[in-house]
């Protein structure tokens, strides 16, 4: 039986050419500042971002949890959709690491406008917590992989400038992004004032994620890291992949959005299901007549792994590690329920 892991991109495996990148990394003391293959992934991501430094942490969740902390103090709020990443995935940690309150949107499949930001700020007065952060996510997970253009996210940076306010980009699919927008990476550092980039989804990483800021964001981002517990010491093992990833794995992402393609086509064809979202990425969610659990039962005795998003909803994330063979079978298993 062929066995099609379509839980998330997180699961694949370092590929031969990654781990022997990984095997002849030059290391040292990261926490010392001798590691140079992690100063030198900083630097790269940076740089291709447009952006002055950039640190590397082990998880997206603590690139984010650490953005907030540098851009909001205890009694602040930001500002966020109501199915961000940040807000209902990394267990409270805007509350807990930084004491800061959030204020949800209700966007189009994640995504926010400066127009529904604006009234939302708050005026200078005690009964209200001090808006002071923005943070957006793109590609959006729970918005099946939709994406905002720099000319979406424009308006929204012209707005926080004029109010005085920070912008953060949870960019844990970001590359993803950019390959469906055809954007340029390095036109998002004259937006942004934090941008996390995860290396361990679409790129196929092992782990890690680089917050990219300016200097002094990041020389503090660096204390906040060493609280947390995320000073690692010989990281250079682990950021040799990320350098690999970055060299190699971005272009590849083209397939994994075709493979989602062919499969929310195929999945609109199946009486089984209620309703397809568009695929604009490597996500494709769906809703089912069936409660999901059932029906990853199903897929499950078939060799295909799944996760549900709600009662009736299901999540296929293409990856490095799905092949055409595998959605050839998928499909075909897709059609025989």
């Amino acid at each position: 039986m062929i066995t099609v892991d379509l839980r998330s991109d997180t699961v694949t495996k370092p590929t031969p050419e990654m781990l022997a990148a990984m095997m002849s990394a030059k290391v040292g003391d990261d926490v010392f500042g001798e590691d140079e293959t992690v100063a030198a992934l900083e630097a790269k991501a940076a740089a291709m971002f447009g952006m002055e430094a950039g640190i590397f942490c082990p998880s997206g969740t603590m690139t984010n949890q650490i953005a907030i902390k540098c851009f909001t103090q205890p009694l602040d709020e930001l500002i966020a959709d109501q199915t961000a990443h940040v807000y209902r995935y990394e267990g409270g940690g805007i509350a807990f690491n930084s004491g800061v309150s959030t204020r949800l949107l209700n966007g189009d499949r994640g995504r926010i406008t400066a127009e529904m930001i604006a009234p939302e700020i708050n005026a200078e007065n005690i009964h209200f917590p001090n808006t002071s952060l923005v943070v957006l996510e793109n590609t959006v997970n729970k918005g099946g992989g939709s994406c905002y253009t720099l000319a979406d996210i424009a308006p929204i940076a012209d707005l926080c400038r004029d109010k005085g306010l920070k912008l953060h980009l949870d960019g844990a699919r970001i590359f993803n992004a950019l390959a469906n927008t055809r954007d340029k990476a390095v036109d998002y550092g004259k937006y942004f004032n934090g941008v996390s980039v995860c290396l361990s989804k679409g790129l196929g990483a092992p782990i890690g994620s680089v917050l990219l800021a300016d200097a002094a964001t990041i020389k503090y981002a660096r204390r906040i890291r060493k609280v947390l517990g995320g000073g690692m010491r010989q990281a250079g093992f682990l950021a040799a992949a990320g350098i690999y990833a970055l060299d190699n794995h971005v272009d590849r992402l083209q397939i994994d959005h075709a493979h989602a393609h062919i499969l929310a086509e195929e999945l609109g064809k199946l009486n089984w299901v209620i309703s397809v979202m568009p695929a604009d990425t490597n996500i494709v969610l769906f809703d089912t007549v069936e409660p999901a659990d059932y029906i990853i039962k199903k897929l499950n005795e078939k060799g295909i792994q799944c996760m549900s998003t709600g009662p009736n909803r299901i999540r296929f994330v293409l990856h490095l590690d799905v092949h055409p063979e595998q959605v050839e079978y998928t499909v075909s298993v897709l059609k025989g329920l």
